[in-house]
């Protein structure tokens, strides 16, 4: 695979023939990231702990169930921010005690099993619309109602649930050990990060690299502003150092805003300008205040004046020694309070087209799974529902792509199973065990989900030998039911939902394009709020990013779902281009410019709107030569440009 514009893979013919499909190599690709050494040590400790401790009081089944809870406590365990680590960790296990108690209660009533793991799937699949925490908790309750309703639990019922439950209390004891001394250094390495990453865009400004650093601020952003002001803007009027990088990262805002500015005109700023972002973004690593004005050379237009200007005044920010906690520009908006939130996920989840689809599917697979195994003999049969539940969670991405990772994952870690359940005999010698295996689970769960697959198989082969002590009998059965389970999704979960195999690039791009015609209009209205404007255009570039993840999901899907994603790329790009010549006309106009007409603004946003309703009313975008007439040297004439490019890009016939 070689990779063309903008990072999207492509192929030449001679990698075509003999060699794997784009998707499938797509899916199979490790992903370049570090190996999290902490975590790694977290999940040693916290799965094969219990199992000692299991031994030595010679219960090793106790121990088992309690490393279970661990399991689903080390898989959730995936924020930054401490507060938002309790939440994936700790909430979660509560639906995951309800769904193992359920499970228990009907473990051996026959179809009565089927009826209640069914009910479970659609609550499950429609958890999952509301958000993060809500999906890994709907996904526990699924789960863990299945391994109830299949495995034998230790009397009295509710001995299993508090077994688990410990389990996933222990890994969020581990994992909030250091909070008392890193409490604030997940946020405050967010925000430095992000102060590199405008470091980089400033840098790259008039060049080529452009797009592809102004993406990675994007993303930036987007996490920092979730770390400090989604969980923590209710507090920051009681927390300095809250405040503190509240400011520090609003400040970074007109810096950003700047960058298309001189991107636009083709201006390279002096390396002097991106140093001395990047020596703010060491001065807050180290803490440091009380600094002077960085040395910066005169600007000598309207966008590198606005660069100044902006540059000039994060620095007096980011050395201010006591920020005033009743002055910090909220540039998002602060979350509602959590009743009025709760109301609107339920509204969301009961009403919603979207979420009763995933849910009827994940519950349609599921019925089919149990059903299936209470027709035939199926060994081991509670694990044809378990690879139902983890290849079909509607929110993980591509269900077809899935499937298969899912097979070639478990192949790969049944590999490393089988001698281990062969060789290795029930006892002491599973504590050393445990700890290599589950140290591999969130090294290897960064790289992808096969790989992840391969991590999580031999953990789970290895509790379930506990439980059942069938040794490496437990392989081939692993093998068969996860196979049915993904044939299971495939047919009921894939094939018989048109909507999943149909990319959503194009109704999704044409919400973002109405709403950039809508950021045009107000960036030039006469006496617009400016807070407003930073507003619009970050929910324009969060809307742009999440286009930008359904096209590198899409891109894993089998022909012609990828090939049709493949031809909305230029029109993504060219959007993007639109919203940033607004900002870099708008930043002109603020620092010196002439206002441009507004019936100059009214055509490009008509243009933009034409765009969008054509959007939506076919998959197949006609070529359309806009005209766009206004004064080529004022500050719209690029915008202008970026339009008239956009509507002649056309999309080929599927």
């Amino acid at each position: 695979m070689t990779t063309g514009a903008e990072g999207t893979p492509s192929t030449t013919p001679a990698q075509r023939r003999g060699t794997p499909p784009v998707w499938l190599r797509y899916g199979l690709r490790p992903r370049p990231t570090p190996v999290p050494w902490a975590a790694v040590g977290r999940a040693a400790v916290a799965l094969a702990a219990p199992l000692a401790v299991g031994f030595a009081a010679d219960r090793p089944v106790y121990g088992a169930l309690v490393s279970m809870g661990a399991l689903s406590g080390v898989i959730g365990d995936t924020a930054d921010a401490y507060r938002m680590r309790v939440l994936n960790i700790a909430v979660p296990q509560v639906f995951g005690a309800l769904g193992i108690m359920t499970g228990t209660l009907v473990y051996g009533t026959g179809w009565t099993a089927v009826l209640v793991l069914t009910l479970i799937g659609l609550v499950s699949g429609m958890m999952s619309t509301i958000g993060a925490v809500a999906s890994v908790s709907g996904l526990l309750l699924l789960l863990n109602a299945v391994v109830g309703a299949g495995l034998p639990m230790p009397d009295p019922w509710w001995v299993a649930p508090l077994l688990l439950t410990v389990g996933g209390l222990f890994v969020l004891a581990l994992t909030l050990l250091a909070w008392p001394l890193r409490s604030k250094r997940p946020e405050r390495a967010a925000v430095v990060s992000t102060y590199l990453a405008v470091a980089d865009l400033l840098a790259a400004a008039g060049g080529p690299a452009y797009e592809k650093k102004r993406q990675a601020v994007t993303e930036s952003l987007n996490t920092s502003y979730d770390l400090i002001l989604a969980h923590r803007s209710r507090y920051h009027g009681r927390s300095g150092t809250g405040v503190r990088l509240l400011s520090q990262l609003n400040v970074v805002i007109p810096l950003v805003e700047a960058a298309p500015a001189v991107h636009v005109r083709g201006i390279r700023l002096p390396d002097a300008i991106p140093a001395a972002v990047r020596a703010l973004a060491a001065d807050m690593a180290a803490g440091r205040t009380g600094g002077g004005e960085p040395d910066l050379p005169a600007p000598g237009s309207p966008a590198t004046r606005a660069v100044d200007g902006a540059l000039r005044h994060a620095a007096v920010v980011v050395h201010k020694t006591d920020p005033d906690p009743f002055n910090v520009d909220d540039r998002l908006g602060r979350p509602a309070a959590l009743g009025v939130r709760i109301r609107r996920a339920t509204r969301t989840v009961l009403l919603s087209g979207t979420s009763w689809r995933y849910g009827l599917r994940l519950a349609l697979c599921i019925g089919l799974a149990q059903a299936l195994t209470s027709l035939i003999a199926v060994p081991r049969s509670y694990w044809v529902a378990l690879t139902v539940t983890f290849v079909l969670k509607p929110d993980f991405g591509s269900v077809f792509s899935r499937a298969v990772l899912r097979a070639v994952g478990t192949a790969a870690g049944l590999v490393v199973a089988a001698p281990v359940l062969a060789e290795v005999p029930i006892g002491w010698w599973d504590v050393p065990v445990m700890m290599v295996l589950a140290a591999l689970i969130p090294a290897l769960t960064a790289k992808g989900y096969a790989f992840q697959t391969a991590a999580v198989t031999p953990v789970i082969l290895l509790l379930s030998d506990l439980l059942n002590h069938q040794g490496v009998d437990l392989v081939w059965p692993r093998l068969l039911d996860s196979l049915i389970g993904c044939a299971i999704v495939l047919v009921a979960g894939y094939l018989l939902w048109p909507e999943s195999w149909h990319t959503r690039i194009g109704h999704r791009l044409a919400d973002a394009v109405a709403d950039t015609a809508g950021y045009v209009a107000y960036a030039f209205e006469p006496g617009g709020d400016k807070a407003e404007r930073v507003r619009a255009r970050r929910r324009l570039y969060r809307d742009l990013s999440s286009v930008r993840s359904e096209f590198q999901r899409a891109l894993t899907e089998p022909p012609p779902t990828g090939p049709r994603a493949a031809a909305w790329w230029p029109l993504v790009v060219a959007v993007e281009r639109i919203v940033d010549a607004t900002t870099a006309a708008r930043v002109r106009v603020d620092h010196g410019a002439p206002e441009p007409e507004p019936a100059e603004v009214s055509a490009v946003a008509t243009q933009l709107r034409e765009l969008a309703e054509g959007l939506r009313a076919s998959e197949v975008l006609v070529e359309v030569r806009a005209e766009l007439p206004g004064d080529e040297q004022g500050v719209l004439a690029p915008l202008r440009q970026e339009v008239a490019a956009a509507r002649a890009i056309a999309s080929p016939a599927p």
